[in-house]
């Protein structure tokens, strides 16, 4: 498998992960909207029970949007081209982990191999940036080589 298509096949499993988070949350949020309609008027402006399903609903459907957003960038990432050194939207691996740095979505499986999806705020984002295959990096007193970067 060429570099290019280990990079897209990581970040399409990211993707798919970023897809069914969205699908989820949106059946979440129009649960929490149909449990609300089916309460039926609003009794006073002090119903606990409708103020609880709308706010709910509202989280779910920041939720949903994050991940839509999520989803788009990924999309962007799929458009460039595999890299040579540690750079955002970077699949890289190391003797330890491996990673995809890009959106912070957690933990995703490509295959049989557990990746992380890393934004650029993280720290071990830091301790990455600008290597190349064959560098080490020290990250909470573990020392990672860097294997490949596609």
């Amino acid at each position: 498998m060429t570099r290019e298509e280990k990079r897209q096949q990581v970040i399409c499993s990211c993707i798919e992960q970023q897809e069914h988070i969205a699908s989820v949350a949106k059946q979440e949020m129009d649960s929490a909207q149909q449990q609300s309609n089916d309460y039926g008027a609003n009794v006073d402006r002090y119903d606990s029970y409708r103020t609880k399903m709308l706010r709910s609903r509202d989280m779910y459907a920041r939720q949903y949007s994050n991940a839509q957003t999520g989803v788009r960038y990924l999309q962007d990432l799929l458009k460039l081209p595999p890299f040579d050194t540690v750079e955002h939207g970077a699949c890289v691996e190391t003797d330890r982990q491996a990673f995809l740095l890009s959106i912070g979505a957690g933990k995703f499986m490509v295959g049989n191999k557990v990746f992380f999806a890393i934004s650029a705020q993280t720290p071990i984002y830091a301790a990455l940036k600008g290597k190349k295959v064959g560098d080490t990096i020290v990250f909470n007193g573990q020392s990672q080589t860097i294997r490949e970067i596609y």
